[in-house]
């Protein structure tokens, strides 16, 4: 397959998609970025801003002429849009990786978990579209601890469920690395990549790297379940508990890392502590 000349990111604002952004204006490739409000995007001057919008598959066909490739990320809307906006995508592009998610599993037919249903949902049309597709699933991103956030602006002590539950967050930075050799190079269609980080850690450990990147100690006090459920309002409610209902196997089962990160780009996958140090000022 011809080498893409011009990219699509879709979810370019977020936290990996500005990541692709970013890595892929390295490569000198053309960069568009599909964006809802145009004028409030914040990207490299040399990134083209196309405006549209997911949830309006129709405001998709514009954005994605003379694209060969697509990067998406899905923001978990209903089944017949996932299925009409692929449909777009396949008019037009060649390729297409989408950020999905280790919840998803391929041994049932029926997802048993709701986040990895919302991602099944788009998974499955990319599938039967035509479209050489490589699928990404992290099985935690270290950015969800940016809930902490206004915790530690706040004080020394992070209250949360769990604190003993050990996980393998990722970097962002090494989401988006695989993403662009799987946009710009070949030997990746078909591939589902399971992404980690290198190590587990425990929630208690996640914060006292924080704190070493802040240069001030903080604590973790424990909260019961339930009581930690009304903190979580980033999250729909159903969601809630699937992540606690996680949280609270991972205790006796941690996470286990994955080596995909270096086999796809070559380098290993960054530590927590990077991510911490890398993020200090957001938690400041």
């Amino acid at each position: 397959m011809a080498q893409p000349n011009r990219i699509l990111v879709i979810g370019a604002t977020g936290h990996v998609g500005g990541q692709v952004v970013s890595q892929l204006a390295e490569t000198g490739v053309q960069v568009r970025a599909l964006v809802r409000r145009p004028e409030a995007a914040s990207l490299p001057a040399d990134v083209e801003i196309a405006p549209g919008d997911l949830a309006a598959p129709e405001t998709l066909a514009r954005a994605l002429d003379g694209v060969d490739a697509v990067y998406m990320t899905w923001p978990t809307l209903p089944a017949a849009v996932a299925n009409s906006a692929v449909q777009v995508i396949a008019e037009h592009a060649d390729r297409i990786v989408l950020l999905s998610s280790g919840a998803v599993r391929d041994d049932i037919d029926e997802q048993d978990n709701p986040i990895g249903a919302a991602h099944a949902a788009v998974e499955r049309p990319i599938v039967e579209s035509g479209l050489a597709w490589t699928f990404l699933r992290p099985h935690g991103f270290a950015t969800n601890t940016l809930e902490w956030a206004p915790q530690i602006r706040a004080g020394n002590i992070v209250r949360g469920a769990y604190g003993a539950a050990s996980m393998t967050l990722l970097h962002e930075a090494d989401i988006a690395a695989v993403a662009v050799r799987a946009l710009t190079t070949d030997g990746h269609a078909g591939a589902k990549y399971e992404l980690t980080g290198p190590i587990s850690l425990s929630r208690v450990e996640q914060v006292a790297a924080i704190g070493a990147a802040l240069g001030r100690p903080l604590e973790w006090e424990e909260l019961p379940p339930e009581q930690a459920a009304q903190h979580m309002t980033w999250l729909p409610a159903e969601y809630a508990d699937f992540v606690l209902s996680g949280l609270a196997a991972m205790v006796d089962a941690p996470g286990q890392p994955t080596s995909t990160v270096q086999e796809v780009t070559g380098s290993p996958a960054r530590g927590y502590q990077q991510w911490a140090a890398d993020h200090a000022a957001d938690f400041a």
